[in-house]
């Protein structure tokens, strides 16, 4: 299956997920769960459930067997970028091409359901079934980690802390690492974490650090280049907030140099066995977009 195929159909399966799950299903009006439902079903490309996805089909599982991991990825993300959007933070007014939950909504209610859906996510995983009880645990664990203190969050302060700021190199990896990385690589890890399967944990591991970073790269360049009408948010952003990104520091040009490098390593990593296949194309997908 080509990856673009691949892509429509698991982002099929995952909406269909989300409009399937309780939150979704039995909201009603002026609920946080209308607030949480706004943000959930306003689109984008599903990339870290897909990445749970494919994790798990390259541990040679059904795609669908972390049915509750893809939800919980995604609720998190999700979170992240209502509390992202706010004021306080960067303060954006158009997310994934609609208003953002704090224009929609009050903004006591868009925080609120950005706070419900990162608790909502471990209820799912606390609900996982076709795993050992001691492999859950450490998965909600990593999770915890990933978009804790030592991990998203210390990427956003960090991110917060260098507007304005001519960071080093080095020192925006380690911002990006954990902001956009960390996520990235729980959705990967996670299903070898439940299956058992701790050999190719590292890999996979591995896989995400070059992931997300390719990602980021990709990210901060279309913001200066890309199309706000296929993005779905405003470009030109970063420059105006005085943002710390890779094209600010070395440059459009080098930017891409990195995100190439990344996308090789990333390869490298993973290897070529059963079950990579989609994982190469994810990386080729991450660094060739323009969304």
């Amino acid at each position: 299956m080509e990856i673009e195929q691949w892509l429509a159909a698991s982002r099929e399966t995952i909406e269909q997920w989300i409009k399937e799950d309780d939150v979704v299903r039995q909201a009603k009006p002026e609920t946080v769960e209308e607030a949480m439902r706004y943000s959930l079903l306003a689109g984008g490309k599903r990339l870290r459930p897909q990445l749970v996805m494919a994790s798990t089909a390259y541990l040679g599982l059904p795609p669908d067997t972390f049915r509750e991991v893809a939800l919980a990825v995604e609720y998190i993300h999700t979170y992240s970028l209502i509390h992202d959007d706010l004021p306080a933070m960067d303060n954006d007014d158009l997310r994934r091409g609609q208003p953002t939950a704090h224009k929609a909504f009050p903004e006591a209610m868009a925080i609120l359901s950005g706070d419900a859906l990162l608790t909502e996510a471990f209820v799912k995983m606390s609900r996982i079934q076709n795993a050992k009880a001691e492999d859950v645990l450490s998965a909600i664990a990593y999770l915890a980690v990933a978009v804790g203190r030592e991990g998203l969050i210390r990427g956003q302060v960090m991110d917060l802390a260098a507007e304005h700021i001519d960071l080093e190199l080095p020192d925006l990896k380690i911002v990006h690492q954990n902001k956009t990385g960390a996520l990235f690589r729980a959705a990967l890890v996670i299903p070898a974490l439940l299956s058992g399967n701790y050999s190719r944990q590292q890999a996979l591991s591995q896989y995400g650090e070059h992931f997300g970073l390719a990602f980021q790269i990709v990210d901060d360049i279309l913001n200066v280049v890309g199309s706000s009408e296929l993005l779905g948010k405003n470009i030109g952003t970063d420059n105006e907030r005085g943002k710390a990104t890779y094209p600010r520091i070395v440059g459009l040009e080098q930017a891409r140099h990195l995100a190439d490098d990344h996308r090789i390593r990333a390869k490298i990593a993973i290897g070529s066995e059963p079950g990579a296949e989609i994982l190469h194309s994810l990386i080729d997908f991450a660094v060739d977009r323009q969304w």
